[in-house]
């Protein structure tokens, strides 16, 4: 069974100074950190603020690919964890056929919020990561966590890439 998440936000973990993204249900019942690294973090923080790039990002390539192929992003999966490792499926169609791929849970989570579609994650996952934590999992964001990662993207500037997009 799929439950299908919202992107509550994304946070900077303290011990690790990674970012992550944590999901949530509608309901509060679960809520799913992600760890992502700082390119994905941009790549999903970017359209969920509503600024653009002047050349596509490679996600907006692969979907305007996608379009030009006539087939069509429906949802994105979280499928499953396997040694601390999560997996996401980006569920595609063409015609009546459905496609299947791969895909990191940062991509298509970046993927989703381009295409305005939904993010489900496997029942089973949620239940596992609430059963690690005793029962006890939950996840805040304190006005600092979330100042320091706004500050963190404020603060990176498209002049200093190497490349430019």
């Amino acid at each position: 069974m799929m439950i299908k998440m919202e992107i509550f936000g994304l946070a900077m973990d303290e011990k690790t100074n990674m970012p992550l993204v944590i999901l949530k249900d509608s309901e509060d019942k679960y809520i799913l950190p992600i760890w992502i690294g700082a390119l994905e973090a941009m790549a999903i923080s970017l359209p969920l603020k509503g600024m653009s790039m002047p050349r596509p990002m490679t996600h907006d390539l692969f979907l305007d690919t996608l379009n030009q192929l006539d087939a069509k992003l429906l949802h994105v999966e979280i499928s499953e964890i396997k040694d601390s490792t999560y997996y996401a499926i980006l569920v595609m169609a063409k015609g009546d056929e459905e496609l299947r791929i791969d895909s990191r849970p940062s991509d298509a989570i970046a993927m989703a919020v381009r295409a305005k579609i939904p993010i489900l994650v496997n029942k089973t996952i949620l239940e596992q990561i609430m059963k690690e934590q005793d029962g006890d999992y939950q996840v805040v964001l304190n006005d600092e966590e979330g100042k320091k990662w706004t500050e963190i993207l404020e603060k990176y500037n498209l002049d200093d890439i190497k490349y430019k997009m």
